[in-house]
Formats: C-alpha cells, sequence, structure tokens
C-alpha cells in the first residue's frame, strides 16, 4: 500500500560562497520518520538548495519508491527551476533566455536524471521560509548547523 511521504528541505550558505549545509525532514503522514543533512566547505545557498533536493530525491528512490511524496521547499530558485526553467534550458543547450550558461548546470542535470528515475509523481509545494512552520523550520536548522561544521 502507498503511503503518503512528506519531506522539507533547505540549504544554507555562510558567505555565499562559503561553508555550506543543506537539511531534509521526511514525514509519514504527520509522523516524523527521518532526518538527515550534509555539508560543502566551499558553496553558494542556491547549490545547497539544490542537493537538499538531490539527497531528498535519492532517499525517496531508495526508501519509498513507491510512495506518494510532496517535497516541500522554500527556495523559488528550485521549485520554479524545476517546474518550469528546466525544459527551456535543455530545449536551448543549457543557456537562459539571455543566452547566458545557466548557472549550477551539473547539479540541475543531475536532480533531473533523479527526477526522471522516480517512478512515481513528485508534488511540488512552496512553504514560506523563517515563517514559524515547525518541519521546515527543522530542516534550516539542519542546514544550518551542517554549514557551520567544521572540517
Amino acid at each position: 500500500m502507498n503511503k503518503d511521504i512528506k519531506i522539507y528541505t533547505d540549504g544554507s550558505s555562510l558567505g555565499n560562497p562559503g561553508p555550506g549545509g543543506w537539511g531534509m525532514v521526511v514525514l509519514e503522514g504527520e509522523k516524523k520518520i527521518h532526518e538527515q543533512g550534509g555539508y560543502d566547505k566551499n558553496t553558494t545557498n542556491n547549490r545547497m538548495e539544490l542537493t537538499a533536493v538531490m539527497e531528498t530525491l535519492k532517499y525517496i528512490t531508495k526508501h519509498h519508491k513507491k510512495d506518494n511524496v510532496a517535497i516541500f521547499a522554500d527556495s523559488s530558485y528550485v521549485l520554479t527551476g524545476i517546474q518550469s526553467w528546466i525544459h527551456n534550458w535543455e530545449k536551448n543547450g543549457w543557456r537562459t533566455a539571455n543566452k547566458k550558461q545557466v548557472l549550477n548546470q551539473d547539479l540541475w542535470k543531475e536532480l533531473i536524471a533523479l527526477v526522471r528515475s522516480y517512478r512515481n509523481k513528485i508534488n511540488w509545494e512552496k512553504v514560506k521560509g523563517h515563517s514559524g512552520h515547525i518541519h521546515n523550520d527543522r530542516a534550516d536548522e539542519i542546514a544550518k548547523s551542517c554549514a557551520l561544521k567544521q572540517e
């Protein structure tokens, strides 16, 4: 039987570029079942936002490949990119409407491959950042604590 999985993602960078982190909070129904985060010593906020979603897709492909999934993010960059911009970028040889190279192209290509490999529909949802939403705030907390990690 398919379950309803909700995942909240966030990315953070201190300095932009600088040390960065990403975080995710996974819910089955309303029960928290998993939290995860990661670190990059020299990155940008947008790269960490993309990484959070990529790691989420890797997680659901491994653990929830038959479930109904909603991914909640506060990044307009990620959500608009994956739902709208990506189609034209691919058609235009990874160039923007202004004919410039798409930034973070390596991550966008990996993200697209992960989305296409996931057999079920993914619902993409916008959540307002820093608005008191418990699960989004927790993903943000994980991302920021990972960005502060010293390696």
